[in-house]
């Protein structure tokens, strides 16, 4: 309750300093007990602004948490300087390989793809591990039936350490666990890319075959921070077959292939690629275009890691926490293992 508490004071920015109270030192010894969350608003001078701060820290609050009270000490005095916790990768010494999954567009059906694969590659017999890095958005929890959940923290010498949640033998780690669902994440970029680098280099990851990272689409400020902090093995790239989706495969691909970035393309995963209907299963109709995908990863010089088809059921089962379980996410898996 305490990093739920924590995640929604991250929201409060100092009009003044463009940062947030906690990135600012200003909050001290959260607690949750007896219906009330208590905590300390810290300044080292007299601030006009700490009464403003102060009830945007409470309106917050009640609003996510309407059946708990809001009690606020106000203290100015001189802060004892404390050591943060230092992002190295040390969490990341026993995984094996780390792969982005990413789109150039929204709505292709990358996290799906990126949840599905996890799960395939751990029925498989893959130690995996997912985090879902789309800070703005995050559909993990919804997909695999883990929304509500908050991960456990342990403290060890360096700081505190999350615990990943796990279910259907994948470690997941998503900003949605620290959010309510209708909250909205209104962070700058800086913000969201500290955010992003916790979601990864904060866990315990423990020992992985592979680490999945479900990058938000687009190629800006959180993926070059990304590629930068955290040394991925390979990248990618999914999209549909239309033309309006593969226009923005290119620039994913070509940031991936920037000298300063420099990360191996795995391949392509073409999605929605045809529906067929279950009474007529000879038939495909090809909604979104007749492998667009294919003919791109041709022209791009990289490899066609699988079609995957768009059936109800994949909608169904992502809707209600169940992930489908076709073949051709084995088959994606086993080509994402041969190529990595």
């Amino acid at each position: 309750m305490e990093q739920e508490v924590l995640a929604i004071l991250s929201q409060v920015i100092h009009p003044a300093k463009d940062a947030d109270i906690l990135n600012l030192g200003m909050v001290e010894d959260v607690r949750v007990e007896d219906g009330k969350i208590k905590f300390r608003l810290v300044s080292s001078s007299p601030d006009p602004l700490m009464g403003s701060i102060k009830k945007q820290c409470e309106a917050l609050l009640k609003e996510t948490f309407p059946e708990y009270k809001v009690s606020i000490i106000e203290l100015v005095r001189e802060k004892k300087t404390k050591k943060p916790l230092q992002l190295g990768q040390e969490q990341l010494a026993n995984v094996g390989k780390i792969i982005a999954v990413a789109s150039g567009k929204g709505g292709v059906g990358k996290s799906t793809v990126a949840t599905n694969l996890a799960i395939a590659l751990a029925k498989a017999g893959y130690k995996v591990g997912l985090t879902d890095a789309d800070v703005y958005g995050p559909s993990v929890p919804k997909m695999t039936g883990t929304e509500g959940e908050i991960p456990d923290v342990e403290q060890n010498e360096s700081g505190e350490l999350i615990l990943p949640i796990e279910r259907f033998g994948v470690k997941w780690m998503s900003i949605g666990y620290f959010a309510t669902p209708e909250q909205a994440l209104i962070w700058r970029g800086p913000m969201a890319c500290n955010a992003l680098k916790q979601m990864v280099l904060q866990v315990k990851w423990g020992e992985l075959d592979y680490l999945l990272i479900d990058l938000p689409p687009g190629t800006g400020d959180i993926h070059i921070s990304m590629v930068h902090d955290i040394p991925l093995s390979g990248a990618v790239i999914v999209s549909t077959p239309q033309d309006v989706a593969l226009a923005d495969v290119l620039k994913g691909v070509n940031m991936f292939r920037n000298k300063d970035i420099n990360v191996p393309i795995l391949g392509l995963v073409e999605n929605m690629a045809w529906f067929t209907p279950a009474e007529l299963p000879q038939n495909k109709y090809y909604i979104f275009g007749k492998e667009g995908g294919v003919k791109m990863a041709r022209q791009l010089g990289i490899d066609l890691l699988g079609q995957i088809p768009i059936y109800m059921s994949i909608r169904e089962n992502g809707d209600l926490g169940t992930p489908d379980t076709i073949p051709e996410w084995a088959d994606l898996a086993a080509e994402v293992v041969k190529r990595s």
